[in-house]
């Protein structure tokens, strides 16, 4: 599932949700593109350093490089920049992890909160902050604490690929974000149950 290269059609949003583990605190980083809905980056982590930052990004640059490129060369070439842009909050890892990964193919908006077009600025970070508040909702009806680090990346993992395969969205037309993204499994109408087939397909081929 995680080497499904997703198109990108939108801007990149990026932040972190808090979680508890016992009693510890981590964070449920994840990205969305705020027009195909899809989640392009996700990682459970203790903290929050740059090279967990690093790698929570190297998902995108694993997936969509290519495309990102495309996009710098046409910027290159006539001068119309169309790169992809990656919108943050003001954590200073994400604008490092950034540069390290993207330094001029892409875009960062850095430093934006929800709720900023009131001040003059270009985009807010409301995307990803309906897919974590969706998150916070979740872990309320649980009690907010996972009992081990592997079974809360478990469970946000699986919510990923929920999120991003099987539930529609009615923001983009009853499709799901993997749809919308022209990510193209054939998984029927049970599509829980076609994705698992598709894994186990994928699972048998690979041994």
């Amino acid at each position: 599932i995680n080497l499904l290269k997703p198109t990108l059609k939108g801007r990149q949003h990026l932040d972190e949700k808090y979680v508890k583990v016992k009693k510890d605190k981590c964070y449920d980083l994840n990205c969305i593109d705020n027009k195909t809905k899809f989640i392009t980056a996700h990682l459970l982590v203790d903290k929050r350093d740059v090279n967990n930052c690093i790698n929570f990004l190297s998902q995108i640059k694993t997936n969509c490089y290519n495309q990102i490129l495309a996009k710098y060369y046409v910027k290159k070439f006539t001068k119309i920049d169309e790169r992809i842009i990656f919108v943050s909050d003001g954590f200073e890892n994400y604008k490092n992890a950034f540069n390290k990964l993207f330094y001029r193919v892409a875009q960062l908006q850095f430093g934006v909160p929800i709720k900023c077009k009131k001040y003059g600025l270009k985009y807010n970070n409301n995307a990803i902050e309906r897919y974590n508040g969706k998150i916070k909702d979740r872990l309320n009806g649980m009690r907010s604490q996972f009992k081990s680090f592997d079974y809360a990346n478990s469970f946000l993992n699986l919510r990923r690929i929920i999120h991003n395969f099987i539930n529609p969205h009615q923001q983009i037309g009853g499709k799901t974000p993997a749809e919308k993204a022209e990510i193209k499994l054939d998984l029927g109408r049970m599509k829980l149950f076609g994705l698992i087939k598709y894994c186990a397909n994928l699972e048998m081929t690979n041994i």
